[in-house]
């Protein structure tokens, strides 16, 4: 159980309030005769941990925070609110619970929510924040998940596995996680109408499709460019196609791209226009490279240069850039274009490193100049100088 001083009033305004260098408050005296700085230190450090990942945590009183490793894995709010869009019911069991965000917003979409977690002293914080936040139809086991379920039937089985392993360290591979998903997969289908599964976004989705039976979805969430979660949604009744769904959610809204798996379409090639358009991380891990040009009728630079290029200003799922001036990558040409200092760039299908490139030619990082290194379809390095739309 968790230390209830925690909970007093001076206490949470001391956890709230701390300003400074938080490891001089471990050569110091607790201000308070019943909690530890050991304790104070673990609120102070996960709380600021918790304030973009989880706002709605961060800014309620009373709730108590784990150690920081076990933020690390948690879900963020924003990608635990959309793969609660993803299911509903009338009984789902969070086999994996931890700290409890993913059953937080599952509780909203099903009459019951069982948080199964091995762990007594994490299961016991997530359970007093749900009474802090008035949530009444999640129930806490300390209990192994994987084997608890295979007493009942429900309707959403839901499983973020562990990815740190005993002798590997920090795994991603579906075999490597504990439990082990694909070795139980078909106990688990036999046991619920929907599975919803939470992976390393590093998994490689083909190796995923192999391990993995029924995979009626795939889901690639991205915040602010950058993959967070890939999520299978399996079906035991699903045994068609599977669909791939991208979502990139910016300070501006969603970005939404979706297509079958294997699905295939002939690129076309050109070099570059008047824009040029970077798909975001979650299409860009998707691979679907081919189905953009085909979908958003662009032009691809190179079969191996993964941006595209048109004549026109379009919606695109991205970053779009008007091209203000077109570089052959040769000294003469290069030394008469950069009459600027500093500029943002990035390489495509280049054999050299953003690094190596700024100090070659001395350019510093930052600006309103966008420089892309990339080689064409004619197979010619060359730079790409923009300005972002």
């Amino acid at each position: 159980m968790f230390n209830t001083a925690l909970l007093k009033t001076e206490v949470q305004d001391f956890i709230r309030n701390f300003q400074g260098d938080i490891s001089k408050l471990a050569f110091s005296y607790s201000p308070f005769e019943n909690v530890s700085v050991k304790e104070l230190m673990q609120q102070i450090e996960s709380r600021k941990k918790a304030e973009k990942k989880l706002p709605t945590w961060f800014k309620t009183r009373n709730i108590l925070f784990p150690p920081k490793k076990n933020l690390e894995q948690t879900s963020s709010e924003i990608t635990a609110k959309y793969k609660a869009t993803l299911i509903s019911g009338d009984s789902i069991a969070d086999i994996t619970g931890g700290f409890g965000v993913d059953s937080f917003y599952f509780s909203d979409n099903f009459n019951s929510v069982i948080h199964f977690e091995t762990d007594e002293a994490l299961s016991n914080l997530a359970k007093h924040n749900f009474q802090v936040f008035g949530k009444e139809n999640v129930s806490f086991l300390v209990k192994d998940g994987l084997e608890a379920i295979f007493q009942k039937h429900f309707n959403v089985i839901y499983a973020d596995p562990s990815r740190r392993h005993d002798k590997k360290g920090k795994v991603f591979m579906l075999a490597d996680c504990q439990p082990n998903i694909p070795d139980n997969i078909k106990r688990i289908l036999e046991h619920c109408d929907t599975f919803l599964l939470k992976s390393s976004p590093m998994l490689d989705m083909s190796i995923g499709l192999d391990e993995l039976k029924n995979v009626k979805q795939i889901h690639i969430v991205a915040v602010e460019n950058e993959v967070k979660e890939l999520l299978w949604l399996l079906e035991k009744t699903s045994v068609g196609k599977t669909e791939i769904k991208t979502i990139n959610f910016t300070k501006s809204g969603a970005e939404n791209f979706d297509f079958e798996w294997n699905k295939s379409a002939n690129a076309e090639y050109d070099f570059a226009r008047n824009y040029l358009f970077e798909p975001n991380a979650a299409i860009l891990k998707s691979g679907a490279f081919t189905l953009i040009s085909k979908k958003f009728k662009l032009k691809k630079l190179h079969q191996n240069t993964h941006l595209y290029t048109g004549n026109n200003m379009i919606d695109f799922p991205g970053r779009s850039f008007f091209i203000e001036k077109i570089v052959p990558y040769s000294k003469a040409e290069m030394r008469a274009a950069l009459t600027f200092k500093k500029a943002n760039i990035a390489t495509r299908n280049f054999p050299e490193s953003v690094e190596s490139l700024r100090k070659k030619w001395k350019i510093a990082d930052g600006g309103s100049v966008y420089l892309f290194f990339v080689t064409n379809v004619a197979n010619k390095k060359e730079m790409i100088i923009c300005s972002k739309v």
